[in-house]
Formats: C-alpha cells, structure tokens, sequence
C-alpha cells in the first residue's frame, strides 16, 4: 500500500491559493467590490461534481498490481491520495458555504460603515466612571483628569476603569464646573466640548437593536420631552420615564397625571411601549421600570436618553439600588454608579454599565442640550436658580383674601405685568375680572406684579437686584427680555382652567378664567378668550397646552377621554 501523505496535496491547497490571489486583485473596500465576489465564488465554488459509488477491487485483482516504491512520492492527486467524488463534493460545500459567510460578513461591514459614516469609537478608551470623559494627565482644568502618579499606580494594578476624574470630584462637593458649549451650551466657565458633539455621539444608536428608556421631566414637561426622539432612537422600542413626581403639589393624583401624561404622548405620534411615573429620590415607580425592562429587553443593551439635567444618572442610581437587592451584577456596578449634579452636562461621554445577569448592558448617554430651555440663556452660576429643590407650591395672583373673593372686580389683573424673576414678563391685556394666573417652578425666583405703564421702567431697575436670575454682577452681560409671543387663549368652562403657559426649562402658569369664583346672583359668559403678552429671552420657547392635573382640586375637575377598544388597545398603559 502506498503511504499516505504528510502534506495536503497543492490540489486542495488550490482554492485557498486562489482565493488569495483574488482578494489582492478585487479588494472589497474598494468601489466596485462586484469582481472580488464573483472571483471569490468562482473560487470556491467551482462546476458541480456528480459523486458515483466506487468499488474495492477483489483481492485477485490487487495482487497483480506492481508494488509501490515507498522512497518514491506519488503524483499529487493520484493512486491512494486521490479524494473519493464523495470527498470532492463534500468539500465544494464547505467552500461554499465559507465564501457565502465571508461575502456577507464584508458586506455588513461595509453597509454598517456607511450608515455611520464614520468608524465606532474603540471600546479599549478608558473612562471616568462619573462622566464618561476619557482618562487624561495633561490638562488639570479639562474633564477627564488624573494625577499622573495615581494614574500609573491604578494602571499598574489594572484598576482605570475605578477612578474618578478631578471635574467629577468637584461636582461631587457642589461646585458647578461646566463644560459644554455652543448650540445649547453654557455661558460662563471654560467650555471643553460643544453641544453638537455630545448629539453626533449619540448619533449611531438608531442603527442597533436596543432598548430605549427615554426621561421626560414633569417639571418641565415640553421642554424636555426631545420631540425628535426617533433622529436617535430609529425604530428601537421606546419606554417612557417621567421623572421628579414626588416634586408635584401636595394632593395631586398621580391617575390623572398619568392620564395626562399618555393623552400628550398620543398626540406626538411616538411609538411608545409604556409610561412610567417615577422619583429616583424616593423610588416610586423604580419597581415597575425595571419589570418592564426585564420584559422587553430580549437580550439587548438598554440605552438611557433624555435632555440635559433631566434625571438620567440619578435614574440609573435609583435602578442600581432597586436591583441590588436581588441582582450581584447591578450590586458591584452600583458601587461605580454615574455622577449627579445640578451641572447641566455632567454626563460628557456613554457609560457603559454591567448590571444584567446573563449579559447586557446599561449605558448612561450625554443629555441632549437644547438651545429653547432657560439653561442655556443664563450664566453658569446662576444655574441653580433653576433647579426646584423641595415640592411645587403653586403661587397665585392676584393675591386676594377669603374677605376680598365678593369684591374682585377691584383686584382684577387687567393693566398690571407679573415678573417671574428676571426671565419671564406677563403683559395682561384683556382678562375677566375672575382671572387668576397661578405660577408653578422653582422657588428661589421672586414673582413680583407691577402696573403695565410702569413695568419697562421697574424692569431695568430691579434686574439683578429684586429681579434674579441674572445676579448683580451679571446684570451687564444680560440680553433682557427680547421676545415676545402674544397669546389668545380659548375658554369654555368655568371649572377647569383654560389652559398652562409653559415656559421652556422653568415651569408653567395655570390660567383660570375663573380662578377667584363667581358671586351667586353674578351672570357670566362661560366662553371667551384672554388676551396676554408674554415676554422671554430671545431662544426660549413657549408651549401652550391643556391644563395638568396639579394640587388637590385636579381631580374634581379632570376629565378621562372616552375611547374605544380600538383605541384602547393602541394606547400605551401608564404605571407608578
């Protein structure tokens, strides 16, 4: 018998040969990819073989055949070397099936690349665990921070991926260190990055299959709800977080709220999963979040999205602490949970953050900075105005007591300008003499009523002084109240409020027709319109939209909408 070879014949080498003769004539990176895949499967997939059973010659017949010299090498392919037919077509399949996987491997790559646009950031970059900026030890005052030494000893130990940057140290003890600027940054302090680079970080999650957990401020609902959320999301599932209820009024129901909550999301047309009212401070709502995440998420990442300083690092810290009770993975990653602070754009880069069991990740995003919010008009320093620290309590005017409610005709707001702080002025041209504007937001700015003829006068006086933010020593960079919307606002019931004047990362105004009652032998007109002018720095918004259910009389005068189970079915259910 002659001996089997030791070295694969150049026969079945000859595809493999081929094939790299092919790759370096026909690179696929290159424009017309098409030859190097016709080549590639002409390659590995030559004509079809037909296979025909072979037969052992008797024993006869073997015996006369001359004997093989074993110092003599057979001819590559021939005598006890040659592949049976039934080889040859088992090895035209396997050749097939690798030239087919390595065809559609290259073209994922190359359709992934062009949608992005750009390559993915290498996932090797160490981090902040606090802000997501990239470790450095050049620049002392820029994000990302480290002391060379203790950079070397935590790399020497593999320990990077423990440490905090300087910037988030400082925020961690209240200084309000901002680093984001351009559209929709912050004036004041050194600016490291612009809001447009945060937004191109987050621009290749529409391209993965992921869970989405979008954050919405009930505080500053319009503002912050991000109403081109699918430019980032694309088609992945999207759950609907409301955050800081426990910040509402005393009284409120939370069932009309959230009736609210789902009856404006309809409205913008969004495909949302579920809604979700929920405190990170005192975890109502925590639970129910983290079930839903569990149900939906089918083995993918969890990306957390939402405006700057809606919540988002405080929101996976209330989930982390929620799933550590049960989870050891979410227990050891709550000890490196994110960093909060009043600092709008604390979160400079995606924090990756294992805290599944069985895989998949938590990632805390940048917020999206919007150029219409408050924040983005003040100084840095005077951005904890804007931050309510305790619960709403609303504040009305005109400032009437239970003695005075027979005689309102005399307190009527007709003529008279309210200042919220130094950011919003409210002209009222034409309104019943029962009208009552109730303001809901953060305490520390005065709200202060004035004659209209006298208002442009107290304004240049007082802004800065009575009337803050801005502070004294800003008073000379502020641009004033540049814009003004003038507002016609319906109404058609005397129980209800008319309508809520949002004012784009501050609060809202209640407008009730007939806020301070009706007396008994009084006619009225229940339909009607209220004229005012309402006056904000020149890029923030203003939204008007249908009175939210607040303090303890909202439910008195509340109304569900009456659906269909069509309808119903196609309404996304609501949970605190």
């Amino acid at each position: 018998m002659a001996p089997i070879p030791l070295f694969t014949s150049p026969r079945a080498l000859s595809p493999f040969c081929s094939l790299h003769s092919s790759f370096v004539l026909h690179n696929p990176q290159s424009s017309n990819p098409e030859p190097f895949k016709k080549s590639l499967l002409a390659t590995f997939c030559p004509e079809p073989v037909a296979c025909r059973a072979s037969r052992r010659p008797p024993a006869s017949e073997t015996a006369s055949l001359p004997t093989a010299d074993p110092s003599v090498v057979e001819a590559e392919g021939t005598g006890a070397a040659a592949p049976s037919p039934g080889e040859r077509f088992l090895e035209h399949q396997h050749a097939r099936a690798r030239a087919v996987l390595i065809l559609k491997q290259s073209g994922s790559k190359e359709k992934k690349k062009n949608k992005r646009g750009k390559a993915v950031s290498s996932s090797l970059e160490v981090c902040c665990y606090g802000c997501g900026a990239p470790l450095q030890t050049e620049e002392a005052d820029a994000p990302g921070f480290v002391d060379p030494e203790i950079f070397e000893l935590k790399k020497k130990h593999h320990q990077l991926r423990t440490i905090l940057c300087g910037r988030c140290k400082l925020l961690s003890h209240g200084h309000m260190v901002t680093a984001v600027g351009g559209h929709g940054g912050y004036s004041g302090g050194k600016q490291f990055i612009l809001a447009e680079e945060l937004r191109e970080k987050l621009s290749d999650i529409c391209y993965d299959k992921v869970l989405i957990v979008k954050l919405v401020d009930i505080v500053d609902f319009n503002g912050s709800f991000l109403a081109r959320i699918r430019d980032l999301a694309g088609a992945n599932p999207i759950i609907l977080v409301v955050t800081k209820v426990d910040l509402l009024p005393k009284g409120t129901d939370l069932n009309c709220v959230g009736d609210w909550v789902v009856e404006t999301t309809m409205k913008k047309k969004l495909n949302v999963i579920s809604v979700h009212l929920t405190s990170s401070k005192s975890l109502v709502g925590i639970a129910g979040v983290i079930s839903e995440i569990q149900k939906e998420r089918k083995g993918r990442d969890v990306y957390i999205l939402g405006s700057a300083n809606v919540g988002k690092s405080a929101f996976i810290s209330a989930l982390l602490k929620t799933m550590a009770k049960k989870n050891p993975v979410a227990a050891a990653a709550h000890k490196y949970k994110p960093m909060q602070s009043a600092v709008p754009g604390t979160t400079l880069g995606r924090i990756k953050i294992e805290a599944f069991q069985g895989g998949g990740n938590f990632f805390d995003t940048p917020g999206v900075h919007l150029h219409h919010r408050q924040a983005a008009v003040v100084h840095s320093e005077d951005l904890p105005f804007l931050a309510p620290q305790s619960r709403l309590r609303g504040q009305s005017f005109p400032v009437v007591s239970k003695s005075n409610l027979t005689a309102a005709d005399n307190v009527g707001l007709n003529g008279f300008s309210i200042f919220w702080g130094g950011l919003v002025r409210i002209d009222v041209l034409k309104v019943l003499p029962q009208t009552r504007l109730t303001f809901f937001g953060p305490r520390k700015l005065q709200i202060l009523m004035v004659p209209t003829a006298e208002a442009d006068e107290f304004y240049h006086k007082e802004v800065g002084v009575l009337l803050t933010p801005p502070s004294e020593k800003l008073r000379e960079l502020w641009p004033g109240l540049q814009s003004v919307r003038q507002l016609k606002i319906k109404f058609e019931d005397q129980k209800r409020p008319a309508s809520d004047i949002a004012i784009s990362g501050l609060g809202w105004i209640s407008v009730e027709p007939f806020g301070l009652g009706v007396g008994q032998n009084e006619f009225v007109d229940c339909k009607g319109e209220l004229h005012l002018d309402v006056h904000v720095p020149k890029p923030v918004e203003i939204f008007v939209r249908p009175p939210m259910p607040v303090g303890s009389g909202s439910a008195e005068w509340y109304q569900y909408q009456e659906l269909t189970e069509a309808e119903e079915e196609l309404r996304p259910k609501w949970y605190y």
